[in-house]
């Protein structure tokens, strides 16, 4: 006979109703694969009587959170309503009421990690979040068991699905980013406000979270560099193409030399790799580790049943901990004794770049800009003038050699004061990883 485990859920909404789907639809097949039935105690949500499609006692429903965190029988809290507050206070107090929690909310563990892990190793109970980044993707339970006998180099992400919809559009089919944008909101893949995601915000907080798993250390998120998407053109779409790229936000986090260089930012990848074929709202996670060498996670990064699933596997991780009485699991990055990690400023990063400049079409303009990329050490790998961009001016493209970020930026800055410069110079990073 199996062993029950009551699982009170806060939150449901669009996952919460997946979990909740999962939990009654798919409960003999769990308990025949783990002997362990997770039953549904209590479901908490501000919204219970709008139809989900699910079928429920409607005796576990309840809009009162308190009724899932103060109930004794209930032993994993899941939280599924997002956002800093009220669910850091509902995870605190599960915490200290002795509940394990499962949440797939990446904001919170980015901002507030370090606190919640705190109070769980006091209590003595388990947070487990494979939820937070890549949807149904595992990347957590991979890094965290799959990759641990590896000192994780490099991680390469794409992780935001509206982002990378906006961007597919733009490629595929020559739209501009509003347009692009306008068909994400229309098909239910962006918000209303679509800051977080097409600005980076949330990409930022995913490539935190990992890179703290796998570095083993904290990671400050006001010393991510983010960057969006929202100053990308059809010209530069078009442009990267003919020189063999694709553009896409990637989330970037390198360990070397007892640093981490993790930043979020449009970047230019080889058309061939396999990043640079992740297409619309799917991710993709590119992971090298020194023993196994390169990894490629691909799925859904989004969606009801991708993170449900995800939320599932979670649930039945701290089922079988709570069995076997095992000790709470607590990521040795936040321990107590763990240290933050020394993150690289932007400055100090190096890559290649892709710039854009409009120019005035005459002689010695390129001798001009490339006078002052010269005088800020940056090697121009190729040149190549387009098509008129007005009567008087054209686009002028240029590919450099690697070069570090603080000479490109006062190069930059240098060129957009030229009288012959028309507009605001487009700089985009490259990436050759090999993915």
């Amino acid at each position: 006979m199996s062993q029950v485990i009551n699982v009170g859920l806060i939150g449901w909404g669009t996952v919460g109703t997946g979990v909740s789907r999962i939990l009654t639809e798919r409960a003999e097949m769990l308990a025949q694969r783990t002997g362990i039935t997770l039953r549904l105690a209590r479901i908490a949500d501000l919204d219970i009587t709008t139809p989900r499609g699910v079928r429920v006692d409607r005796s576990i429903l309840t809009t009162d959170a308190n009724e899932v965190l103060d109930d004794p029988d209930i032993q994993i809290v899941v939280e599924l309503i997002g956002g800093i507050e009220p669910a850091k206070s509902f995870i605190l107090k599960a915490i200290r009421n002795g509940k394990h929690v499962v949440t797939a909310n990446k904001a919170l563990l980015a901002h507030h990690a370090e606190e919640i892990f705190a109070e769980a190793h006091k209590f003595g109970v388990n947070v487990y979040f494979e939820g937070s980044v890549g949807g149904g993707i595992p990347i957590i339970k991979s890094l965290r068991e799959g990759l641990i006998a590896n000192g994780i180099r490099e991680i390469y992400g794409i992780i935001n699905g509206t982002a990378n919809f906006i961007l597919t559009k733009m490629t595929e089919e020559g739209a501009d980013f509003e347009e692009a944008l306008r068909e994400a909101q229309k098909n239910g893949y962006a918000e209303a406000d679509p800051t977080f995601d097409v600005e980076g915000h949330d990409t930022a907080h995913k490539i935190a979270i990992l890179s703290a798993l796998a570095y083993g250390g904290k990671v400050e998120l006001e010393k991510v560099y983010v960057e969006g998407i929202t100053r990308i053109t059809p010209k530069d779409i078009q442009y990267a193409r003919e020189l063999g790229y694709v553009i896409k936000l990637l989330a970037i986090s390198k360990f070397h030399d007892g640093k981490a260089e993790v930043r979020v930012h449009p970047t230019m990848l080889p058309e061939k790799s396999t990043l640079a074929n992740v297409r619309g709202v799917f991710n993709g996670i590119y992971v090298v580790g020194d023993a196994v060498g390169p990894t490629m996670f691909y799925g859904q990064g989004a969606g009801q049943m991708p993170t449900a699933s995800a939320v599932t596997a979670d649930l039945i991780d701290i089922a079988r901990r709570i069995v076997s009485k095992a000790p709470p699991y607590i990521p040795p990055c936040w321990k107590p004794e763990a240290p933050y990690l020394e993150v690289m400023p932007i400055d100090e990063c190096e890559s290649r770049y892709y710039v854009r400049y409009i120019v005035v079409d005459r002689p010695g303009v390129l001798a001009k800009i490339s006078g002052i990329l010269g005088r800020h050490n940056i090697s121009i790998a190729s040149v190549i003038q387009k098509e008129q961009y007005d009567e008087e001016s054209v686009y002028l493209v240029m590919m450099t050699h690697r070069a570090r970020e603080s000479a490109m930026r006062r190069a930059v800055e240098e060129i957009d004061k030229l009288d012959v410069v028309r507009a605001k110079t487009m700089v985009i990073r490259v990436e050759e990883m090999g993915g």
